[in-house]
């Protein structure tokens, strides 16, 4: 008997979550350009806000300096429309990275591995629209200004040998998702 509760308490539960729509997964298209996974979970809070939690795994490259680590951006969206999770938006964002960095130095003769590990914590404010298409498929697109400040904390070689510039200071976010809404 126990069973048959909790079975139709899941099926109940889960059936009002799916009448909601209001969850959406998704995943950044633009991000394996530069070899990166970027995934999102949204979940509306109210008739015009929303929550979203974004991570990724990064194995990027620029110039000689590789960068493999993660990332985690908490979002607050406000829907002015008072149609949450769909349509336009507002959405101010943080942003947490850590990266092992790796890169060579060379001195003529001699090639070097250089080591370093970065950290960068930031913000920034998106606009962006996101628009269910059949009751399932979800289309979130974005842009928008952020900041981050960075620490870089060097193991082997020296602070020149890595180019840090896309982590530190003003930056320009864009995304173009592709996702599930539940």
């Amino acid at each position: 008997m126990k069973k048959l509760l909790l079975i139709l308490f899941t099926i109940g539960f889960c059936g009002s979550l799916l009448a909601q729509k209001k969850n959406v997964i998704k995943a950044n298209l633009f991000s394996p350009i530069v070899r990166t996974g970027s995934f999102f979970y949204e979940r509306g809070l109210s008739d015009a806000t929303s929550a979203q939690l974004g991570v990724f795994y990064s194995g990027a490259s620029v110039q000689e300096t590789k960068f493999r680590g993660f990332g985690i951006t908490p979002e607050f969206r406000f829907y002015p429309g008072k149609e949450s999770p769909e349509k336009f938006y507002i959405a101010p964002y943080l942003r947490y990275t850590n990266f092992s960095l790796t890169g060579e130095v060379s001195d003529g003769s001699n090639v070097d591995e250089a080591k370093a590990t970065l950290s960068a914590f930031g913000g920034g404010l998106l606009v962006g629209g996101q628009f269910i298409f059949g009751d399932v498929v979800a289309l979130d697109m974005f842009i928008g200004p952020g900041y981050a400040a960075s620490s870089l904390d060097v193991e082997a070689g020296d602070e020149g040998t890595f180019n840090i510039g896309a982590f530190d200071g003003f930056t320009l976010r864009v995304g173009v998702c592709v996702g599930v809404a539940f």
